[in-house]
């Protein structure tokens, strides 16, 4: 989860959704990814982001929604990429009855110990290939842990 789910958000979907197809796990995991805010809702992700994937061979149809309260009742765990993003979620999922996802950082289960994944919004490609190798880093870990 991102504050607009036009970015990070879908990159780290995509490529969840990428590595558990690979794993041959899509009966065990269902991904997603939304906004804490509703600025973009209905928006495609930005140009960059879906530039940056396909260059992984990596395509998504995503299109940003905010996070529900259904969300946080629904999946097992809800990762974000910065400590607002964090801060808000608490938030709201302590405002939830029957709250069940863990709330993280998806930067908590990077190797490298990158906590944190910056918008690349106001940044260049050079900075959504940053998010994408830490997504793919991070992703990679938390798949490999045990659930």
């Amino acid at each position: 989860v991102s504050i607009g789910n036009i970015c990070r958000s879908p990159i780290a979907e995509a490529v969840f959704r990428k590595l558990v197809t690979d794993e041959k796990l899509e009966s065990k995991w269902m991904t997603d990814s939304a906004a804490v805010s509703d600025w973009n809702v209905g928006r495609s992700p930005d140009a960059r982001a879906l530039n940056c994937l396909r260059n992984h061979g990596i395509e998504t149809a995503h299109k940003a929604r905010q996070v529900t309260k259904e969300d946080f009742q629904t999946f097992d765990y809800i990762l974000c990429m910065d400590e607002s993003n964090l801060r808000d979620l608490k938030r709201k999922g302590n405002q939830v009855k029957d709250c069940k996802a863990k709330i993280e950082l998806l930067g908590s289960y990077d190797p490298q110990k990158q906590l944190i994944i910056e918008d690349p919004y106001y940044g260049n490609e050079k900075d959504f290939e940053t998010v994408y190798e830490q997504c793919v880093r991070c992703c990679k870990a938390f798949l490999e842990k045990p659930h």
